[in-house]
C-alpha cells in the first residue's frame, strides 16, 4: 500500500468537502483525521515513526501548510484515543487535542460531557482543565459519576472555590470578598455547579424585631431549591453553622413553596474545619474554602 497517497487523498478530499459544505464539517473532519491516524499508525509499523516527518514535509507542499509533524502526530493520537473514548461529533479535533494531555479516563469523560452539555469552546475547555475543575470535585461526586448514581446540588461545588481577584488584593474583608464575587457572578456560580441563578445579595429577612442580611441567595433550577451562601474570611466556626441554619430555616418557612426542595446552605470560608462540619446536625450545610486567583 502507498500510505502517503492514501493519506494525501484523505486530506485533499476533506479540504474540498469543507469548502463545499456548510454542515457536518466537524464530523467529516474527525472521520478524515481518524482514517489518517490509522494509516499513520500502520505506516509507522512498516517504516518507523520517522515516516511522519517525511510525510509532513510532502503534505505541507501538496495539500496545506498546517499538516506539520505535530498535526500528523495528533491525528495518530486521535486514532489511539478513539479506541478508549468513541468520537462524537459534538467535539472538534481542537477539543480532542486539548484532552490528549490527560490520562485519567474518568477525568476525560467528565470534560467530554462538560463540552457536550455546556457547548464549550476549545478555549473554555482549556480554562476549566487549567483550573483543575475535575480535581476539585469531592471524591464522593467522582464515584457517583463513575457509577451513574443520582447527584445532589452540593455534589458539584468545587473545593476550593476560585474567586477572581482581578485587582490583586492581598487582604480582603467580607464586604470586599462579596464585591469580587458580584463583579463576576457568572464565574462564581459556575464554581458551584450547573443551573444556578442569582436572587440577590444582602438579602433582607426579618427575624423577630430585627433585620438580618443573607450574603448571597441563589436558586438552582436543576435541583429546584434555594441556596443560601455565607462568606467568612476566617476559619469555619461553630457559630457560623447556627447562623446559616437559621437563614435556611427562614427561607424554607417563608419563601420556599411545597413544590421546592429544601434549602441548601454553603459557608465559604478562608479555612475549613472538618470537626465543626462533622458535628453539624444538618447535612444540607456545607463548608468550602476559597482561594483568590
Amino acid at each position: 500500500m502507498n500510505y502517503y497517497n492514501e493519506i494525501k487523498n484523505e486530506l485533499i478530499n476533506n479540504e474540498i468537502y469543507k469548502k463545499a459544505k456548510d454542515y457536518s464539517k466537524n464530523k467529516h473532519d474527525l472521520s478524515t483525521y481518524y482514517n489518517v491516524g490509522k494509516l499513520l499508525s500502520e505506516a509507522g509499523k512498516h517504516y518507523g515513526d520517522s515516516i511522519i516527518k517525511e510525510y509532513a514535509k510532502k503534505l505541507m507542499i501538496d495539500v496545506n501548510k498546517k499538516y506539520n509533524v505535530r498535526y500528523l502526530y495528533d491525528m495518530k493520537r486521535l486514532y489511539k484515543f478513539s479506541k478508549l473514548h468513541p468520537l462524537g461529533a459534538q467535539l472538534t479535533f481542537s477539543h480532542y487535542r486539548v484532552l490528549f494531555s490527560l490520562n485519567d479516563k474518568n477525568e476525560i469523560l467528565y470534560y467530554i460531557n462538560e463540552v457536550i452539555n455546556k457547548n464549550l469552546s476549545k478555549r473554555q475547555l482549556q480554562n476549566i482543565i487549567k483550573n483543575k475543575e475535575y480535581e476539585r470535585l469531592p471524591e464522593k461526586t467522582k464515584d457517583k459519576l463513575i457509577n451513574n448514581e443520582k447527584t445532589l446540588v452540593q455534589d458539584f461545588i468545587k473545593n476550593p472555590i476560585i474567586i477572581k481577584n482581578r485587582y490583586n488584593y492581598e487582604n480582603v474583608s467580607e464586604r470586599l470578598l462579596k464585591q469580587l464575587i458580584l463583579e463576576d457572578i457568572p464565574s462564581f456560580m459556575k464554581e458551584l455547579g450547573n443551573g444556578f441563578s442569582f436572587i440577590g445579595s444582602e438579602y433582607k429577612i426579618k427575624l423577630g424585631n430585627r433585620y438580618n442580611y443573607i450574603d448571597l441567595l441563589l436558586f438552582n433550577i436543576n435541583y429546584n431549591c434555594y441556596v443560601v451562601i455565607e462568606l467568612k474570611i476566617t476559619e469555619l466556626k461553630k457559630e457560623h453553622i447556627g447562623q446559616i441554619e437559621t437563614y435556611m430555616n427562614f427561607i424554607d418557612k417563608n419563601i420556599k413553596t411545597i413544590y421546592h426542595d429544601k434549602t441548601v446552605g454553603i459557608i465559604i470560608c478562608k479555612k475549613n474545619n472538618e470537626f465543626v462540619i462533622e458535628y453539624a446536625s444538618d447535612d444540607r450545610i456545607l463548608s468550602k474554602e476559597y482561594i483568590l486567583s
